[in-house]
């Protein structure tokens, strides 16, 4: 199942802002200012030194909370990367990316990837013109990726966040206006600065 409980303290356990708040909000401000204070009412008192199951286990489950994806989608992925030869972790970074959801986050549509998945499930987001509901479709090269309607983009809060956020675009898309674009093969590198794949690439070849 896909995890629906309190985002903050998901990202001050793992001590890391995993993108799950809009910023510039009272939320996100408040979790940078206690990110490294761990969740609890004891805090970093009662924490236990970890197995490295256990390490394996958190890094897998950070990659579904930043992606928000299900445990069964997730593998699927996994299954479908370690079939390709080369490495694993850049395939398996590439099908997570190319996710529609993910795309129109990382363009900068949307504050986070949840807003993007539930535009995306509206119908309010348009693929070389046509209208996508799914957000795990995988985006093509070449393919652009839009708003649906104009409606869409006049919704409140992504207007203000398109208004007072700059968003740093990856090199394998490009965006004009309110239209982004797969130019390229998206890697692992934005990934690997959240998460240890070495260590969600273990948990699943056990």
């Amino acid at each position: 199942m896909r995890y629906t409980g309190p985002k903050n303290r998901i990202s001050r356990r793992e001590q890391v802002d995993l993108g799950l708040k809009t910023p510039g909000t009272k939320a996100h401000a408040t979790l940078l200012r206690r990110l490294n204070i761990p969740p609890g009412q004891h805090g970093a008192k009662r924490r236990r030194k970890e197995s490295e199951h256990s390490r394996q286990l958190r890094e897998k489950q950070k990659i579904q909370y930043l992606f928000g994806t299900s445990e069964k989608q997730l593998k699927k992925y996994f299954d479908v990367a370690s079939r390709k030869k080369g490495n694993t972790g850049v395939y398996l970074c590439e099908l997570l990316e190319r996710r529609l959801d993910n795309i129109v986050y990382r363009l900068g549509l949307t504050p986070t990837r949840a807003a993007a998945r539930q535009l995306v499930n509206h119908g309010n987001v348009h693929v070389d013109g046509k209208k996508l509901s799914s957000p795990s479709y995988q985006v093509k090269t070449g393919s652009e990726v839009t708003y649906g309607s104009k409606a869409a983009k006049e919704i409140p809060y992504i207007q203000e966040f398109r208004e007072n956020n700059e968003v740093v675009i990856p090199e394998w898309l490009t965006l004009k206006k309110e239209t982004g674009t797969l130019t390229g093969i998206p890697d692992n590198s934005l990934i690997g600065q959240q998460v240890n794949l070495r260590l969600v690439i273990e948990y699943y070849s056990r």
